[in-house]
């Protein structure tokens, strides 16, 4: 079978799973009674692209969609649904998804012009209805969203600065090739690090020439082939400050920003996440995403989020959290490359 077959058969198989949340939309939401009838039947029809169906698997899911749907009855900003993880416990789904909680140290040798501080900026915006962030990618079972966030950060500033339109570089090579810069490849790692080492090795290849595996392997970046480069490091915005995310945001372009994913987020479907069980410092964090942008949804602010779980996960492959709380410390750890000298306006050194 070739890889863009088989790449077509995942697709139609997790776009069957959206499907059962349209289908039995009245049992997901709790407005009909549980009964393992239903929940067997619906799990005949449920199809994994990571595990094989069983007795074992079944007690999972059904249990997945009790939890689900003791969510929706509830009053939440944001609601729940099955996705392509449903058969998975927690606990499963963080070995192969999460990375180890990181400790955000970074430090800034940029600090932004007042000037560029005391300008207004909009209640909302979005980057994406600017053509500039590409696709969401699916980062398998490798603890490697710090390179997916690292690499939809630069993508899209490379895309903002005319570079070269819809490259897209490679996370495997971080993977592979990061560590000296504490990064540990499919057990986490930080995006400011890994913009530390694309400056310092010299650029990063296509996921082209050097595609990405989902596993460990060992570092053959090729500096020759390299596609695209990070001149001066990274910005690392100021711990805890949501004014200046927001305004980095607009002002310079999509943030590779992290957070902690707690039980319950693997099954989001849409709204503002907003839970008061996750940490808040810099040593919880264990997921690394993509800010594309903000506003406000029934009253609830919120951040606008690019996810590297697939595009049949959560809200076309996004989701919303809450904007101006520390959101399970979704302030803490936040950074975007500096590719060269425009990307240095507006900021002046400490």
């Amino acid at each position: 079978m070739s890889k863009i077959l088989l790449i077509s058969c995942l697709v139609a198989l997790a776009l069957c799973n959206l499907h059962l949340n349209i289908k039995y939309r009245n049992f997901i939401n709790g407005e009909s009674l549980y009964s393992e009838a239903v929940a067997r039947e619906i799990y005949n029809q449920y199809h994994s692209p990571y595990t094989t169906k069983s007795e074992f698997r079944f007690k999972i899911f059904a249990e997945t969609l009790i939890e689900i749907r003791n969510h929706n009855v509830g009053k939440f900003s944001w609601t729940q649904g099955i996705n392509d993880f449903s058969d998975m416990t927690f606990e499963e789904f963080s070995e192969q998804r999460l990375m180890k909680p990181q400790e955000c140290s970074a430090t800034n040798k940029f600090t932004v012009n007042e000037e560029t501080k005391l300008k207004a900026i909009p209640d909302s915006y979005e980057w994406n209805n600017y053509g500039i962030v590409t696709p969401v990618k699916n980062q398998g079972s490798c603890g490697s969203c710090w390179t997916f966030s690292t690499v939809g950060s630069l993508e899209s500033h490379w895309n903002l600065l005319g570079k070269g339109k819809n490259v897209t570089f490679s996370e495997q090579q971080l993977v592979d090739c990061a560590q000296d810069f504490d990064n540990n490849g499919c057990k986490g790692g930080l995006p400011s690090h890994a913009f530390e080492y694309i400056r310092y090795a010299g650029g990063i290849e296509s996921d082209v020439t050097y595609p990405y595996t989902a596993k460990d392997g060992q570092c053959v970046f090729r500096r020759q082939i390299a596609v695209g480069y990070v001149r001066h490091g990274s910005f690392n915005i100021t711990q805890g400050d949501e004014v200046e995310l927001a305004e980095r945001l607009y002002n310079a372009g999509p943030v590779a920003v992290s957070f902690q994913v707690i039980a319950g987020f693997k099954n989001y479907q849409s709204g503002v996440y907003k839970v008061d069980n996750c940490g808040k410092g810099t040593m919880d964090v264990n997921h690394a995403v993509l800010a594309t942008g903000y506003g406000a949804e029934n009253g609830a602010k919120f951040w606008n989020v690019k996810n590297s779980w697939g595009a049949a996960w959560g809200n076309s492959g996004y989701f919303k959290i809450e904007r101006g709380t520390n959101m399970c410390a979704i302030a803490q750890c936040n950074s975007y490359p500096l590719i060269d000298f425009q990307g240095l306006q507006n900021l002046s050194e400490k």
